[in-house]
């Protein structure tokens, strides 16, 4: 997630700049062919690039409008996930209860780091590269990289979750496919074992449960997200909308700006070259902005922040346990916050 008020010029240029290379050769090339060896024939009315232009900026709103849903509704569960966080930490501090004070803060302090570790393992899963997803495979997103770190890409689950696990349940955990699926399972077991020696009573233990199901209902969203691409078949569409558009729109600055050379001169074809460059380069970034928004998860600049937002969960439920020595908050790096 970028935290400035928007993206510099210095970082947004570059980050696009093949779209302006790829104008720039579409534009070059037919100018050069209808001014030299006189190829007037190339020349097109303006009305069919008015019409696929039209095509293209319907498809490109809706593009944009569905991927920034995705990435909208992902916010909105993470923000879900803040909340039953919160009301599971002082239901676990206020519902279990024994005789034994240091007993509690124990079992307490026991089902909380099994939440933290939830989450992290949710994090991890999220963060795992699909094949349809673009920051490891679109050179111009591979650039980007350098300006922020991914942190579930820098360490491993196995160490991120050794605070928070015995070494028997983490390799059971390390060793299951669904590593948050199994979490919950386990942390509903501990629940049922407390509840069956009376340390916690039947009308908060189902409080409790029902606190776990709101977090599988919220890790079963966050996996629809991740497991399911923006349809295929409309991002294709809008893919071959856009190229077929860039190519012609020189074509049809051609026909316009040559009924203009009598008047202006031999020299005003030439103003197709940045009139093509810019208006193509607008709907090729309007593609590019579409495309990076399709998955928040993945690890990109435009990501929802999940480590910073579990980070701020772990310094919470922490103070709820009466613990001092926090983790500070994940800070942004290059106004990127991951």
């Amino acid at each position: 997630m970028n935290t400035a008020s928007h993206y510099k010029l210095a970082h947004f240029i570059p980050w696009t700049r093949k779209n302006i290379y790829k104008m720039l050769l579409l534009s070059v090339i037919p100018t050069a062919l209808f001014y030299f060896p006189g190829w007037t024939w190339i020349a097109i009315p303006w009305v069919p690039v008015a019409l696929i232009g039209t095509a293209t900026a319907f498809i490109s709103g809706f593009k944009n409008t569905q991927t920034y849903n995705r990435t909208w509704e992902a916010r909105q569960i993470y923000g879900a996930i803040i909340n039953n966080s919160r009301s599971f930490g002082i239901m676990v501090r206020d519902f279990i209860r024994t005789d034994d004070n240091a007993q509690d803060k124990d079992l307490h302090r026991e089902i909380i780091y099994r939440h933290f570790a939830w989450l992290t393992a949710m994090r991890f899963q999220l963060r795992e590269t699909k094949s349809w997803e673009n920051v490891k495979t679109k050179s111009y997103n591979q650039e980007y990289l350098k300006y922020y770190k991914v942190p579930e890409w820098e360490s491993s689950l196995e160490e991120e979750l050794k605070p928070f696990l015995s070494d028997t349940e983490r390799q059971y955990i390390l060793s299951s496919k669904n590593r948050a699926t199994q979490l919950i399972a386990q942390q509903s077991s501990r629940l049922k074992n407390l509840n069956e020696q009376s340390i916690i009573t039947d009308y908060n233990y189902v409080a409790l449960e029902s606190q776990l199901k709101e977090f599988y209902d919220q890790q079963g969203k966050c996996e629809r997200i991740k497991n399911f691409p923006y349809p295929r078949q409309f991002s294709s569409i809008n893919l071959y909308f856009t190229n077929a558009l860039c190519f012609l729109i020189p074509l049809g600055f051609i026909g316009e700006l040559s009924k203009l050379m009598v008047k202006q001169g031999d020299w005003f074809i030439w103003l197709t070259i940045p009139l093509s460059i810019l208006v193509g380069w607008i709907f090729l970034v309007l593609e590019q902005i579409g495309e990076s928004t399709e998955n928040p998860f993945e690890g990109s600049a435009n990501d929802i922040p999940i480590t910073q937002i579990s980070r701020n969960i772990e310094i919470d439920l922490r103070e709820i346990l009466g613990e001092k020595d926090l983790p500070p908050a994940i800070q942004p790096q290059n106004n990127i916050l991951m």
